[in-house]
């Protein structure tokens, strides 16, 4: 008998707040930017310890929204510091954590970032194996400047490839996130290529943003050989693809940032 350990969701913001906010307000083309980057707590491949240069790649994209991976707080690897928050303050969007568990005199987990402000959240704990590390998906809804009320959710699956943790884990976020009533974008690192179980099961009910037939490299940034960095949508009819890019920086991060370009339709 497998033994699962499930998170607790919390919903900070009423469903009918959201629902007032929802109306649409622009006939102009509504174009969303985001950013899928795992930051390794901080650390750069250089082994030092430099927020400007993560917070650098960032501003050159110009994201609307960002999911960040292995993200410290307060932590000692980290110095004390709330990651996600001084990403934040640098790049001039709103910051959330989202604990995975209790690590290092501090907490480790998942981030996002909004350029328009935050209007509820909910943190849900993926289930995980009682030996495994701890993962969650991290969701935001926020309100676009075009008056468009969108989620977003931030996820980083578990790195083993001996266990059925990733597949528990894509379970959850699908029946979970798959029900929102509002369009979506799912973003993280899901330590998995195309093709597998893992994104195939994702992909029952996200369309992904990336060309099947050429899937762009994003890991290890020195020499990128496997995708395991995604960005996805739903539902596949409110969304066009507008473009991808891997952003290739060899110092911020082992992980090469994934920044994806769409259109939400009306």
């Amino acid at each position: 008998m497998r033994k699962i350990l499930w998170g607790v969701m919390i919903v900070l913001i009423p469903t009918f707040v959201f629902q007032a906010a929802a109306r649409t307000v622009s006939k102009k083309p509504v174009i969303v930017k985001v950013l899928s980057f795992n930051i390794l707590h901080g650390a750069t491949t250089k082994g030092d310890f430099n927020l400007d240069v993560l917070a650098d790649v960032i501003k050159k994209c110009d994201p609307d929204l960002v999911a960040l991976q292995e993200v410290d707080y307060k932590t000692k690897r980290g110095r004390g510091y709330d990651l996600v928050t001084e990403l934040g303050w640098r790049t001039k969007m709103a910051p959330l954590f989202g604990k995975a568990m209790t690590f290092d005199g501090g907490e480790y987990g998942v981030g996002v970032m909004s350029k328009t402000s935050i209007i509820g959240s909910r943190l849900m704990a993926l289930p995980h194996s009682p030996a495994n590390e701890p993962r969650a998906a991290l969701e935001i809804s926020t309100v676009l400047t075009s008056g468009d009320t969108i989620c977003f959710v931030g996820t980083h699956l578990d790195h083993q490839n001996d266990t059925p943790d990733r597949l528990w884990q894509v379970e959850t976020i699908n029946q979970v996130f798959g029900a929102n009533n509002y369009p979506t974008l799912l973003a993280g690192d899901m330590n998995d290529v195309p093709g597998s179980k893992t994104i195939t099961n994702l992909e029952k009910v996200w369309q992904s943003c990336y060309d099947k037939t050429n899937p762009q490299p994003t890991w290890p940034s020195d020499n990128p050989k496997v995708k395991i960095d995604y960005v996805m949508r739903r539902p596949a009819s409110q969304w066009r693809l507008v473009s991808t890019r891997v952003i290739r920086d060899v110092v911020a991060s082992d992980h090469c940032a994934y920044l994806v370009t769409l259109e939400l339709k009306k």
